[in-house]
């Protein structure tokens, strides 16, 4: 283990979600539907911001907090209790889960094999070595890299359905071990958007840290403006997104960091490497309907990098795409163009087909 000295920087702090509201309390038709029912939450090592408009808000409301409480209580890979944790103590044995770590699984896989492996939810023993769960950084020798390498192997994660119930055997290989992190927040607010929806709610929007989920429009029918925070400077702004039902999830180097010998080391893992992903960006945001989809994808086009994210949007599709590099420029895929609405001249704004 590297005995150098660090500092700590101030990166662990919660990220800044900017929701631009202006316009968004503007009258209803219909009484006692002008204010939103809203209810402020701590999980996932985030802390959570819901809002729900209309007379079936506080019903809404209250089903979303239970699904991210539940989530919660089942994800944490520290708690004894969880499900992540049976999983990565059960020496290659199977252990039952629910149809909603079985879609995470699922949907990380498929990422996971067309990006070549950028996404990999067996990096955890990876994230304990560099300091990022305990927050006692510091930068693991090569040999303890090499050593974990060889446990990390998301296609060796398997997964079976049981029958009709819903529910399926999830294994991986003894040593190794799963975390949810990459994936937990984009799975908690489309399940509690899903939660809000069954519950009449036809207008709301759930902040969880660095993704933003939104439910319907704003009340008087136009689009929800989302801001993307500066990496630079995360009490600021690059410039916001305009957009209806959707998520828009960012994985950035600025989020869980430390700075060691004057460099600079955050918490997005390269799979390949078994260290931080190196390739000049600050910060990678998806716009996806599907938020598990979108977090999945936030961390893999970091670890690809502009060029290789590029390629793979324009192969794949499905979703758009905001780049912040380390030079100072924001590439946005063409999908955004009318919808960004740029924050100042701090930047360089450029739109790619």
């Amino acid at each position: 283990m590297n005995s150098m000295k660090h500092t700590k920087t101030s990166c662990k702090t919660r990220i800044i979600v900017l929701l631009l509201c202006v316009g968004m309390l503007l009258p209803l038709s219909a009484c006692g539907e002008k204010k939103p029912v809203e209810q402020q939450i701590f999980a996932m090592d985030t802390l959570m911001d819901l809002k729900a408009y209309g007379k079936n808000a506080e019903t809404g409301i209250n089903d979303a907090v239970a699904v991210i409480n539940g989530l919660n209580a089942m994800l944490d890979p520290e708690l004894e209790s969880s499900k992540v944790y049976a999983i990565n103590h059960a020496q290659g044995d199977s252990v039952v889960v629910n149809g909603q770590i079985a879609k995470m699984i699922q949907t990380a896989q498929t990422v996971s094999q067309q990006t070549d492996g950028a996404l990999d939810l067996t990096v955890y023993p990876l994230l304990r070595a560099w300091g990022f769960i305990d927050a006692d950084y510091r930068v693991p020798d090569e040999a303890t890299i090499e050593a974990l390498l060889e446990q990390v192997d998301m296609q060796k994660v398997q997964l079976t359905a049981m029958g009709d119930d819903g529910s399926y055997l999830v294994s991986v290989p003894a040593g190794a071990e799963l975390s949810f992190g990459a994936v937990a927040k984009g799975c908690a607010s489309n399940y509690a958007i899903n939660a809000m929806r069954a519950a009449g709610v036809t207008s709301g929007v759930i902040s969880l840290g660095g993704n933003v989920q939104t439910l319907g429009t704003k009340p008087d029918g136009s689009d929800w403006n989302v801001a993307v925070q500066d990496p630079n400077d995360t009490g600021d702004y690059i410039g916001y997104v305009s957009v209806g039902e959707t998520a828009v999830i960012t994985s950035g180097s600025y989020q869980r960091c430390f700075t060691q010998n004057g460099k600079l080391y955050h918490h997005i893992i390269d799979p390949a490497t078994g260290e931080p992903a190196e390739n000049k960006l600050q910060s990678v945001t998806i716009v996806c309907p599907d938020g598990i989809l979108a977090d999945c994808l936030s961390t893999a086009m970091f670890v690809l990098g502009e060029t290789d994210a590029l390629a793979y949007w324009r192969d794949h599709g499905g979703f758009e795409m905001i780049l912040i590099t380390t030079d100072g420029r924001v590439v946005l895929t063409n999908g955004l163009y009318g919808k960004f609405t740029p924050n100042g001249d701090r930047y360089e704004y450029s739109y790619v087909k």
